[in-house]
Parts: structure tokens; sequence; C-alpha cells
């Protein structure tokens, strides 16, 4: 990713704006909701970096999925993007204003994978669990990988707890393999 560090500037300096306006959270949803309208939508992706469709029907398209729906400081970041030319970094932007707006929040993302969705119930637990082992808060984040057969996989930060039954099937075989023992028949 060529423009992370571009990206973050523009993510501060929007968290900034925002935080003198009080509404750091709104343009949090904000991003959150532009990431990942960007995130399903490949055409709009390829689009938003295409250098040959003017800026200015980015910027169309852009109002017309967005406009009613954001603050206006997010439909300001969009103009500023395009005055920079640099409207391709939009979905950069919005992924770095999420880190930054958490850490400002003194929030982590907690990555639970699992093979079956986490019931709410477990959730509260697992999030619990993260606050007294950190002392800070986390977004729970719930991957499902059928792959995994049971038990979870918990990452935050960059601390992982791999509790998956594919994992102890795989330290298992490892044991047998590192073994010398060759039973008789």
């Amino acid at each position: 990713m060529k423009d992370a560090r571009a990206a973050l500037r523009y993510a501060k300096a929007i968290l900034n704006l925002a935080t003198d306006s009080k509404s750091e959270s709104v343009v949090n949803d904000d991003m959150s909701l532009i990431a990942s309208t960007i995130s399903e939508n490949s055409e709009l992706e390829v689009m938003l970096k295409s250098p040959i469709v003017k800026s200015s029907d980015k910027m169309n398209v852009l109002n017309a999925l967005f406009d009613g729906k954001v603050n206006h400081i997010t439909l300001g970041l969009f103009h500023l993007l395009e005055d920079n030319k640099r409207i391709a970094m939009l979905h950069s932007v919005s992924k770095q204003y999420a880190i930054v707006f958490d850490h400002l929040k003194h929030t982590q993302v907690a990555r639970v994978t699992t093979a079956v969705p986490l019931t709410k119930e477990v959730e509260k637990q697992v999030l619990d669990k993260i606050i007294s082992l950190t002392g800070e808060k986390a977004n729970l984040e719930n991957v499902i990988n059928p792959d995994i057969l049971g038990g979870f996989i918990l990452r935050v930060g960059d601390v992982q707890y791999d509790a998956s039954i594919s994992n102890y099937l795989n330290e298992l075989k490892k044991e047998f393999d590192n073994s010398h023992y060759i039973p008789k028949i």
C-alpha cells in the first residue's frame, strides 16, 4: 500500500477536525459506512482508482451514494481528496480513520475466529475477558471459518491465542511425527 502514510495523515487531520466539532463518533460511523460500501462493491473501488474516470464523475457517484447519509466533515473529505487528486485513497483513509479513532478512544480490535457465529452472551463474555486482561475496551470482530472445526482463535493487537480444534489436531500430529516410537504390529 504505497499511499498508507498519506492516508494516515488525512485520517488524522479529519479526526482532529471532527474532534474540534465534537463529532468524531459520527464521522467514525461515516468512515465505517464508506469502508464497508467500497469493500462490498469492487466496481466502486475500481472506479475510484481509475485514472480514466473523470474526477467530477467520481464525485457525482460519491455524492449520489453518501449525500444526506454522512456528516459535512466527511463530505469535506471527499472534496479535499478531489482537490488534491487523491480520491482513489478514500478507502484507505476510511480504514485509517477507524484505527486512529480506536486509538484515541483507547479501544482495540479483537478478532475472534470461530466455526459458527458467536452468540450475544458469548460475545459479552469475551469482551469482559479482554477488558480484564488488557485493561482496554475492544471492538469484537467475529470471523467465521468452518475449517477450524471448533474452539476459537482470539487475536488482540499483536497477541494471538489459538484454542481451535484444528490447531489441537495439528499439534497432536506433530507430536506423533516427532515421536520415534514405532508400535509393533
